[in-house]
């Protein structure tokens, strides 16, 4: 099958001879697409935080600019070269290097090697896959991870941390929903509402959450944790995990430094777990996906996300790296394609 270049919309990353960086929403070519042997036409992308930071000009996440970001896609085969996948085929593409060095989401055509490429589950509408994206498969990979190790619901509240994030809002949803008490950590005393309309019955503010960091250990709260944070809220919670408990960590939004000693480890067991999606296998992927679209009903997902046009994405990155991120940010890249 031979494919035709298509004009397509995209933002772009532009770094300025002064340091700064500037986004703008420009027409591309999908000739200038990496090479991949899989062409994604995108309907919805979402914003995560890692986008966030690619947009500002992070070289810790993205080495090359001018750049697209966007680690999230949904959307339909245009053109492939592979065995695996052919054109109309409803496809999912999300971590690796999408959007970090390679053109992402926030573009309407992404070109991507097809071992990065996953068959949308047939029961989730593409908007609904973008509502939970990257964020929701992170947090429900936390809770895979809670089961598995066998926290169960009986063992006492679990503790999500950045719980208005993308991820902790679905986690604090998902767990609500699978029968466990949640307790929700903010920094936004305005979002209390929203947090117990998810599921949580204790919320913590920041203070909170950090008191007694300085200690060795603390008394047992916690059966599991899910944190979005990290630095010392991190080394907190672990201090209160109960006797043979389960922490999840899966960002690093307050810091990537963890101020902790070992006695939680060597003296009541706890486990510390690492959550990493963009690498994550496809066979791992594909069965967090399929449950996320079968059995894992995530309640209120229309309520805790918000769609937007590509032309409204600019504004949005910087409330989030303002810290005034809430839910989810789907991005509607149908227009125009």
């Amino acid at each position: 099958m031979i494919m035709t270049s298509k004009t397509y919309q995209a933002l772009v990353v532009y770094q300025e001879h002064d340091g700064r960086y500037l986004r703008v929403i420009e027409n591309k070519e999908t000739d200038d697409l990496p090479e991949g042997n899989v062409l994604v036409r995108v309907l919805y992308s979402s914003l995560n935080y890692k986008d966030a930071l690619s947009a500002s000009g992070n070289r810790g996440v993205t080495k090359r600019y001018p750049h697209t970001p966007g680690i999230d896609a949904v959307g339909v085969v245009e053109w492939s070269d592979s065995g695996s996948f052919k054109a109309g085929d409803a496809v999912i593409v999300s971590g690796y290097d999408l959007g970090m060095n390679t053109p992402g989401g926030f573009g309407q055509y992404i070109k991507v090697p097809d071992e990065w490429v996953l068959p949308k589950p047939g029961a989730l509408p593409p908007d609904k896959v973008m509502q939970i994206g990257t964020a929701g498969f992170t947090a429900a990979q936390c809770v895979d991870a809670l089961l598995h190790q066998g926290v169960r619901q009986q063992d006492g509240p679990i503790l999500v941390t950045g719980a208005t994030g993308g991820v902790g809002s679905v986690a604090v949803s998902l767990l609500s929903w699978l029968g466990f008490e949640v307790a929700a950590v903010t920094g936004k005393k305005e979002e209390y509402g929203f947090l117990g309309t998810l599921g949580a019955v204790k919320i913590l503010d920041r203070q909170q959450a950090a008191a007694g960091s300085e200690k060795m250990l603390l008394r047992e709260r916690w059966s599991g944790v899910v944190d979005t944070v990290g630095g010392s809220i991190l080394a907190t919670a672990i201090k209160a995990t109960k006797y043979e408990g389960v922490v999840t960590c899966c960002g690093n939004a307050s810091s990537g430094e963890l101020p902790l000693n070992v006695y939680p480890f060597i003296l009541r067991g706890v486990k510390l777990i690492g959550i990493d999606s963009a690498q994550c296998p496809l066979v791992r992927r594909r069965m967090i996906w399929e449950r996320l679209a079968g059995e894992w009903q995530i309640p209120y997902l229309d309520m805790m996300s918000r769609t937007i046009q590509l032309n409204e994405l600019n504004g949005e990155i910087d409330r989030m790296l303002q810290g005034g991120a809430k839910g989810r940010v789907v991005i509607d890249l149908q227009e125009g394609i």
